[in-house]
């Protein structure tokens, strides 16, 4: 029996180092150090300040420093590639097909590279910084990108730290709340099937849960992902709700323990209850009780597993309001 079980754990063991992929490694230019910005700064065709300006260099963009020269440091800089689609490959060290990076001189001041002391904390404490100025209204312009830029950095430059999973997930997010907002002010967003509607951009976040399955950030990467499968506007088809809410069941079976299931739950939960007063509204009442009872048995099971959780306090609310004949989809009016 024992030697059994001990098999067991490890099949299971072997079947998570499988799982985990590790993640390949950027080569590193062989005509200089890579590097980045943390600070805004002018690129210079002499290292002189009185010199003429090539360019802005934003923080985060890739830097090679090729040459120092007291104070002054000459660089190839990418200045102006975007870094949003999948196709926004690395410019040094890879082969994509984009532009190639221009030559010039930076002031040897908020410059990060592969060998800075506590280089991985110093991007990512930056990026944090600008991923919440971008979260505030009326952000500065540009600053979702730089704390988008200053993870991919991090991701590329120090793969060794171990802040290197949360950066990917949040680079990631980034990149996906964009397109998700852009997606949204699309004629596309109000068709029912999903397959209609723009996407977002999958291959960052399938790659966070590639190279780092079984953690917070690989969780959070699924979650994001049901975006995508999601209808645009109902148009009245029970049909939608009720896969929706398959969806988020199917997350929070695979993820039990993610800080982000309650909430899965939670949507699932919505979505039956919804589905339940579309039925009855077309008047089959059998198929509306159906639904209703999944919803009430939903918030059963978030009262049982995540019961200091605020959405279960919302789904408390959702059961009472189908018990009280409210709808929660639709208008309220009697």
């Amino acid at each position: 029996m024992r030697n059994g079980l001990l098999l067991c754990s490890l099949l299971s063991l072997s079947a998570m180092a499988v799982s985990a992929q590790k993640m390949p490694q950027m080569t590193a230019p062989k005509n200089g150090t890579r590097a980045t910005l943390v600070r805004l700064a002018n690129l210079y065709v002499q290292p002189d300040e009185s010199a003429d300006r090539m360019a802005e260099v934003t923080p985060g963009r890739e830097l090679v420093i090729v040459e120092r020269n007291g104070k002054w440091l000459r660089v190839f800089a990418n200045t102006d590639t975007q870094d949003t689609r999948r196709s926004d490959q690395p410019e040094f060290g890879g082969d994509a097909e984009t532009a190639a990076p221009i030559s010039g001189w930076l002031l040897d001041k908020g410059i990060v590279d592969v060998n800075t002391p506590h280089g991985d904390q110093i991007l990512f404490g930056e990026a944090d910084i600008a991923e919440q100025a971008a979260s505030e209204p009326n952000p500065p312009p540009r600053v979702a990108q730089e704390a988008r830029l200053l993870y991919r950095r991090l991701v590329e430059m120090f793969p060794q730290s171990p802040w290197i999973a949360e950066a990917m997930y949040r680079a990631a997010d980034i990149r996906w709340q964009t397109q998700k907002a852009d997606a949204m002010t699309l004629p596309s967003a109000h068709e029912k099937e999903s397959y209609l509607r723009e996407q977002m951009d999958e291959d960052e976040m399938k790659k966070v849960e590639k190279y780092f399955p079984h953690t917070k950030w690989a969780a959070l990467a699924a979650f994001d992902l049901i975006d995508n499968k999601l209808c645009g506007d109902w148009q009245g088809s029970e049909k939608c709700p009720e896969k929706e809410a398959d969806y988020y069941l199917k997350f929070a079976d695979d993820y039990p323990d993610a800080e982000v299931t309650p909430s899965a739950l939670y949507k699932a939960a919505w979505r039956e209850a919804s589905a339940g007063d579309m039925w009855a509204s077309d008047g089959d009442q059998k198929r509306a009780d159906e639904d209703r009872g999944r919803a009430k048995a939903i918030v059963q099971r978030m009262t049982d597993k995540y019961p200091q959780s605020a959405y279960t306090v919302r789904g408390t609310t959702l059961v009472y309001k189908v018990e009280q004949g409210i709808p929660v989809y639709g208008s309220e009016r009697e």
